[in-house]
């Protein structure tokens, strides 16, 4: 089954040498101009992947990824004409998975592409991967699946709709846990060596973690601060059977 990518970009020119590259590759591309035709897709299904323009005609595409991290954790890519380091580090706070400037080069872009699906756990014909962490894990009240890369209440059957970073940073936790992580060693175990991501970014996406599986962020449980180092996970997880 293909993987469906939604663009969202105003500039025709973009949208269809976008979706020329994307279906050649084998992805089912969705093209729309605006905010609004991005919600309409949106209320009907989510698609594996979203090429996210910022500076689109009736909303900021900023805003539109606060909306889309209210309820999902689905991969979004940042392309924008705006290239200043403090752009793309606003982008990645508020929740984008990657971020590309225009003019862009189509490859790069589908490379940065696989390597977001690769990071979700399916590859460009929707299967699964993972495959080398099978078991499930428990963490408290909460039970993570690698290869699903899902994060469920134990209790309520609910998802905390962890981003992928999110996931990938507790991932890393989960799989050192009571050791003191600094951010660089978090950043690399999450995402290798060659991460574009801040302190100032980790600081972020561990508060937006909290908020979503501690039962009290203010005074987390699982994901405790050590200062002057950085994070500890003081919970020894679990291995389930799959």
């Amino acid at each position: 089954m293909s993987q469906r990518i939604l663009v969202v970009d105003d500039d025709p020119q973009i949208t269809r040498l976008l979706k020329r590259v994307l279906d050649r590759d084998g992805y089912e591309t969705t093209c729309v101009g605006s905010g609004l035709a991005m919600r309409q897709v949106l209320s009907d299904s989510e698609p594996d992947l979203c090429i996210l323009d910022i500076g689109l005609p009736d909303t900021d595409g900023m805003e539109l990824l606060d909306e889309i991290r209210a309820t999902s954790g689905m991969p979004v890519i940042f392309l924008s004409v705006r290239d200043q380091l403090d752009d793309r580090v606003l982008g990645l706070e508020h929740g984008a998975d990657d971020y590309i400037c225009k003019p862009f080069e189509p490859r790069e872009l589908t490379a940065r592409i696989r390597t977001v699906l690769r990071r979700n756990g399916a590859n460009a014909n929707g299967e699964a991967t993972g495959a080398q962490l099978p078991s499930l894990i428990q963490l408290g009240d909460w039970v993570l699946n690698p290869i699903q890369r899902t994060v469920t209440d134990s209790r309520t059957d609910g998802d905390a709709q962890l981003t992928s970073m999110e996931f990938d940073l507790l991932r890393a936790l989960v799989e050192n846990p009571r050791e003191s992580l600094t951010r660089e060693e978090l950043i690399r175990a999450a995402r290798g060596s060659n991460a574009f991501i801040s302190d100032r970014n980790v600081d972020v996406h561990i508060m937006r973690l909290r908020k979503k599986i501690e039962p009290d962020p203010s005074q987390p449980r699982y994901v405790k601060t050590i200062h002057g180092v950085g994070y500890c996970l003081t919970e020894t997880p679990r291995r389930l059977a799959s």
